[in-house]
């Protein structure tokens, strides 16, 4: 009796060509994105991936639909670059280390931010993302600065927490760059209203 042979699944080679080249797409866009460009045609976007515009529209039914991919893969960039961040320690040791990472991730999302509020109607997809960023964010100051925040009652806790989440968002951060500050400026002026705010409060805490 013949013994039945189990076919072993091949890859793709079309398959994963077909993702390289979306991905390929999407990064044109980011770049032009990153280089403060507020209008990304397809011919523009297929001449810096280096592909015919054809293919875009092979890959994308339209430039809104690039654009929600261009962002999401953006924000899932930026969120893979997030480190545990000290929960312990000085005061002072901790304002840094959150105000470096926020201003580092902040002004890396301003050029997605920026293309979302473009689009006209942003996909469940693209709000959704946001805010699970924002989410995850109020979520990480809780952490960072659980010595200050969970001796407060209620609703001073709230307060100070609503406080704090509006000055480390991105809503703060670009209008502090918009306003003239350098990147180096406005994490300074971040780190100093959050220590601000922490000391107003009346926050306890090492530091």
């Amino acid at each position: 009796m013949k013994q039945t042979e189990t076919a072993t699944p091949v890859p793709d080679g079309r398959t994963a060509r077909g993702r390289q080249t979306r991905e390929k797409i999407a990064d044109a866009v980011l770049s032009l994105l990153d280089e403060n460009q507020a209008h990304f045609p397809a011919d523009k976007v297929a001449e810096r991936a280096g592909v015919s515009r054809r293919l875009v529209f092979h890959h994308f039914a339209d430039m809104a639909e690039l654009a929600e991919v261009a962002v999401s893969r953006r924000l899932e960039q930026l969120a893979a670059q997030i480190r545990p961040l000290p929960t312990e320690g000085p005061r002072e040791v901790r304002v840094a280390a959150i105000t470096e990472q926020r201003a580092r991730i902040l002004e890396g999302v301003t050029p997605a931010r920026l293309a979302v509020m473009r689009l006209e109607n942003p996909s469940p997809r693209i709000q959704e993302a946001v805010r699970q960023m924002l989410d995850f964010a109020r979520l990480r100051l809780t952490q960072v600065f659980a010595a200050e925040l969970d001796p407060l009652p209620e609703p001073a806790r709230a307060d100070l927490l609503d406080g704090l989440d509006a000055v480390t968002t991105w809503s703060a951060w670009y209008h502090w760059r918009e306003g003239g500050l350098s990147v180096e400026q406005a994490r300074h002026a971040m780190a100093a209203t959050v220590h601000t705010l922490l000391a107003g409060a009346g926050a306890g805490g090492h530091g």
